[in-house]
């Protein structure tokens, strides 16, 4: 393959998602920007771990590639990515409505779908055993269940490709079937934080992910919820309508419950890493737990299970039907008036106190807990600071400065996940600068006969002294890619920021001093001295 390999990005701004961490864990040295096409290579033969992963890859994809086939592209395309992980198909309008409806949970295979298939496979096969009363004298139902849980997870792991959510949710799952099986209690938070040591002595580095905060956090207020859940009283004869009606009043209630601390525990940590939360996530995941946990998500496994033998139509059919109302329902809440809110990011403290209230509030017992939930809100009722007043990306490629709400950016089409993680983490709309006022060659950026607030020059080649000139006459701040050896006069009482300076910072955060002056935040101050980023210069 033809491309550009480069190695793993910086952050796009101090503090901000750093990719070169991710990638160290994962063995990375580098991402390629392909070119050209892939072209054959005559290599080695692979050592068996890999083929025994290529052929497991092979069968996920060809798996993924019948679920679509019969259920059409978009459907089929967030079906497979429920079952197999490959999100190829899934269009972009309907992941952003996923995403701006709270329902986004359901794509990525993790708790949600090990419990609904691992549980799904333990009814099932505790209800044939009780149907067969020869084996249910001879032979523990509930314990014969828990070994077909087991293998049921263990399968939809490697279907799955294992990727961090689901293996960490396998883990939970699989200590709740193995508490069954010594006769212990499966759901308690003695099972919980025995899964959090196995999946951080399998990966220490997962416990300063999103992933794994939310999905335990979430997990331990679900826990809490249930030993304090009332224990409904079982009347020894009602009508069959009343009962019914009761026992989906007690659901209904149950999955409010549910869905209520779910939300509440996982806000902090979605607030201060992704800025943004669902406003009708509630709604949306209330509308959708029925499908997903009855019709959707088992008829996905008996679907997957059965087509490869080619008798899966049927039950794909159902989920695909499931599918279709689960975006319907995604799209509706999304188009919402106000559907979802950015919130800025809040100090780095507030998230552990954050932490630990919601820690507090699980494993405290009584009114007590309560105290615990003003610390629990910090990330949302922390005072922010004031945004910063420049934002130059790494290597000063692009960069925008804040007017009132606004982050103004000087090149719009360049490096856009970078603007809006940093527009987003500070709390400001991102929009594209007036054409009018500005001199744009094909290296440089300046106002025209004022002094802006910034002039950028992207070009790899220095600029010459008449460029630098005029760049220092036009803007308070003037930031050159290359490095630069002389400056002119008019650059006095300017901040020049080059390439040496980005080689050794990163990207840049300024701030306006009342004296006139400027401080500044480094991404490399902030990532310090880690393997993934070598010392600083």
């Amino acid at each position: 393959m033809f491309g550009i390999l480069n190695p793993p990005p910086p952050p796009a701004s101090p503090g901000a998602y750093d990719f070169g961490r991710n990638a160290y864990f994962k063995g990375m040295g580098g991402t390629l920007f392909a070119l050209g096409p892939t072209r054959p290579a005559a290599l080695a033969p692979p050592p068996w771990r890999v083929r025994a992963t290529m052929k497991v890859n092979a069968a996920r994809y060809a798996l993924a590639e019948r679920i679509v086939a019969r259920l059409g592209e978009r459907t089929g395309g967030v079906a497979a990515a429920m079952t197999t992980g490959h999100e190829t198909w899934i269009q972009d309008p309907d992941l952003d409505a996923m995403r701006d409806s709270g329902l986004a949970h359901i794509l990525s295979i993790s708790g949600l779908h090990m419990a609904v298939v691992g549980g799904f496979v333990f009814f099932a096969a505790r209800l044939l055993v009780a149907a067969w009363p020869w084996l249910a004298l001879r032979v523990s139902g509930k314990k014969a269940a828990a070994i077909a849980g087991l293998i049921a997870v263990g399968t939809y792991l490697v279907i799955s490709g294992a990727p961090p959510p689901a293996e960490r949710a396998a883990i939970t799952a699989s200590i709740a079937f193995l508490a069954i099986l010594t006769d212990r209690q499966a759901v308690t938070m003695r099972a919980l934080s025995a899964a959090a040591f196995v999946v951080l002595l399998l990966r220490p580095e997962a416990v300063v992910t999103p992933g794994f905060q939310m999905s335990f956090a979430a997990t331990a207020a679900l826990v809490a919820l249930v030993e304090v859940w009332p224990r409904r009283i079982r009347e020894l004869s009602v009508p069959w309508p009343i009962a019914a009606v009761q026992r989906f009043a007690s659901w209904l209630m149950a999955a409010c419950a549910a869905s209520l601390v779910a939300g509440m525990a996982t806000g902090p940590f979605a607030m201060q890493h992704f800025n943004r939360t669902a406003v009708y996530g509630l709604l949306a995941n209330m509308a959708t737990a029925p499908l997903a946990d009855f019709v959707m998500m088992p008829a996905l496994a008996l679907g997957a299970a059965l087509e490869p033998l080619g008798l899966g139509a049927p039950f794909l059919w159902v989920a695909g039907q499931s599918v279709d109302a689960m975006l319907a329902i995604g799209h509706w809440a999304a188009n919402l008036p106000g559907a979802v809110k950015a919130i800025p990011s809040a100090p780095a403290a507030a998230l552990p106190v954050a932490f630990l209230g919601i820690l507090f509030m699980c494993l405290w017992r009584g009114w007590w807990r309560l105290l615990g939930l003003p610390f629990a809100a910090a990330v949302l009722i922390w005072p922010r600071a004031a945004p910063p007043d420049i934002w130059i990306g790494d290597g000063g490629a692009n960069a925008a400065y804040r007017l009132e709400s606004e982050a103004v950016v000087v090149r719009p089409a360049v490096r856009r996940f970078a603007i809006d993680l940093w527009s987003r983490r500070r709390g400001l709309e991102p929009v594209a600068r007036s054409p009018e006022g500005w001199t744009c060659k094909r290296s440089f950026c300046a106002r025209d006969g004022e002094t802006g607030p910034l002039a950028l020059w992207w070009g790899k080649a220095a600029p010459t002294a008449e460029q630098l000139d005029q760049m220092c006459r036009s803007a308070q701040v003037v930031s050159v890619r290359a490095v630069i050896a002389t400056l002119p006069s008019s650059c006095e009482g300017r901040l020049v920021l080059d390439g040496a300076d980005y080689a050794r910072g990163g990207s840049v955060e300024l701030w306006r001093e009342e004296a006139g002056g400027w401080r500044a935040l480094w991404a490399a101050e902030v990532r310090g001295r880690r393997p993934w980023n070598g010392p600083p210069s």
